[in-house]
């Protein structure tokens, strides 16, 4: 339960600093981020192995770049659940937010990883 609630905090972290980058990325304060957060792990749990699993093919030819695709679906189905919350404009800037959230995701959690040791 506790890494999970790293991994929300995480991700709403990278979250802000997708906002901070870009103005197509509106997001209604530090609430709004955590709920965003709360919603990408939700769906990052749940629906992303089916995407993985349904996509198989797609994602060996494209030698594993069809996941950016998949992340930015899930970051694009939390988008739509928050509404007015969290907005991102257009699905290539979902592709953009989507990709650097993995690579901040991946930084902060590497730290994180170090830290625990």
């Amino acid at each position: 339960m506790k890494n999970w609630l790293i991994h929300i905090v995480v991700n709403a972290i990278a979250i802000i600093a997708v906002g901070a980058l870009f103005d197509s990325v509106i997001i209604d304060g530090v609430g709004g981020a955590l709920l965003a957060g709360l919603i990408l792990s939700i769906l990052n749990a749940i629906v992303r192995p089916v995407l993985v699993i349904l996509t198989l093919p797609i994602t060996i030819l494209s030698l594993g770049l069809f996941l950016f695709i998949i992340n930015a679906i899930t970051l694009w189905l939390t988008d739509a659940f928050l509404g007015s919350t969290f907005e991102i404009d257009g699905f290539g800037m979902t592709i953009i937010a989507a990709i650097i959230i993995s690579l901040i995701n991946l930084v902060l959690n590497s730290l994180i990883k170090d830290m625990k040791k």
